[in-house]
């Protein structure tokens, strides 16, 4: 009887340490959180492009500079693109470019377009004269080239790549463009004069 007993009492014992192993099994570690809030997701950064260099996260972008621009010059119509930047996420914008518009007016707006989307989710009027102190809006209307024309070429004479910056500066009585190209391996600076030709430094 008692043999008995103590077989059953030590069945019961093993299958009750087997139920336990199995309920407090390791599991896998999770990423430590501070108290009071909820565990962290185990998603990539928001902003993946956060040590690349410009040139080297543009070419994330799915929308390029040129459908960007074009975006731009349509908002409040008869606008003439005369800046423009590729800028990186941060905590109050996404991937954008920032595109400057001026108008026959004299009026100069910056307008943000998402590099991933092409929508334009911010306009800002900003004072030309902080800009440009040496061109008149007189000089922009009457280029013969315009930015977006200059960006084909740039790229053309980079032999490929993406055009991410473009600034204007006068050149004689008339403006030119310098244009930064992302190539695969590094940037190349390109200067497109008024007439659609490439300058030399």
């Amino acid at each position: 009887m008692l043999t008995r007993f103590l077989a059953t009492a030590g069945a019961l014992a093993l299958t009750t340490g087997l139920a336990l192993a199995q309920t407090t099994a390791p599991t896998a570690p999770t990423a430590p959180t501070a108290p009071g809030t909820a565990p962290m997701a185990t998603t990539a950064a928001p902003d993946a492009t956060k040590d690349m260099k410009e040139w080297q996260a543009v070419k994330l972008a799915k929308i390029s500079l040129a459908d960007a621009i074009a975006t731009a010059e349509k908002k409040d119509g008869n606008g003439r693109a005369i800046d423009a930047d590729f800028e990186k996420a941060d905590s109050k914008n996404p991937m954008h470019w920032s595109i400057k518009v001026v108008y026959p007016d004299g009026k100069l707006v910056e307008h943000g377009i998402n590099a991933e989307t092409g929508a334009l989710y911010k306009s800002e009027n900003q004072p030309i004269e902080r800009y440009f102190t040496r061109l008149k809006v007189a000089d922009f209307n009457n280029a013969k080239v315009s930015l977006k024309d200059a960006l084909a070429i740039a790229e053309k004479q980079a032999g490929g790549g993406k055009a991410y910056e473009a600034e204007v500066e006068r050149e004689g009585s008339a403006v030119a463009y310098e244009i930064k190209v992302a190539l695969a391996d590094k940037e190349q600076e390109v200067k497109v004069g008024p007439d659609g030709q490439i300058m030399k430094d």
